[in-house]
């Protein structure tokens, strides 16, 4: 009785702190709740307060790839604007826009699910910069036309869509690097 007392109250808690909460189910039946999830097992729960969730998953996935949030925030800003719900004209879905093949080889289930979403986009964006030797440039041209055009072109390949996005998102990240705080 004291715990289900004390996971009540937790809930509230979280609910006061406008957070989102995702849960898994243990092989033992065990209930685990977190404001940010850690892996795939993990399903959406309850959401209040998308910004601060959103902003929390940023910094989370941010840190464990190694990665500057503001260059998360200015990725997540130039593909869905913060909509987790957008799906591109080609097929693109969710806050990172990740293609379904894709969200598929890293391990994302629902790429509309912010917490999967970040974390997809940010492992894929860690690997175009480890594929690229850190070459901002060439791993964001890869996150938009894939690493093939790339490597077939040896950088930023000669697509209006592909040198925009690089531009875009390098002016949000200059953005973000001097105005921290909530997303936009």
């Amino acid at each position: 009785m004291r715990f289900f007392s004390v996971f009540i109250l937790l809930l509230l808690t979280v609910t006061v702190a406008e957070a989102t909460i995702y849960r898994y189910v243990d092989e033992y039946g065990r209930l685990h709740f977190t404001d940010v999830p850690t892996d795939t097992s993990f399903r959406f729960y309850r959401a209040e307060g998308a910004g601060q969730k959103i902003s929390s998953l940023i910094d989370h996935y941010a840190d464990r790839f190694q990665l500057d949030a503001a260059l998360v925030k200015a990725v997540i800003k130039v593909e869905s604007d913060f909509n987790p719900q957008v799906v591109s004209t080609k097929g693109a879905q969710g806050l990172m826009q990740l293609m379904p093949a894709t969200a598929r080889e890293i391990g994302v289930s629902d790429p509309f699910d912010p917490g999967q979403s970040i974390y997809g986009g940010t492992y894929y964006l860690r690997q175009m910069l480890d594929t690229f030797d850190s070459n901002l440039d060439y791993a964001l041209a890869a996150y938009n036309a894939g690493p093939n055009a790339v490597q077939r072109y040896g950088g930023i390949p000669p697509y209006d869509e592909t040198r925009n996005y690089v531009l875009r998102v390098k002016k949000y990240l200059d953005y973000y690097q001097h105005f921290t705080g909530q997303v936009d």
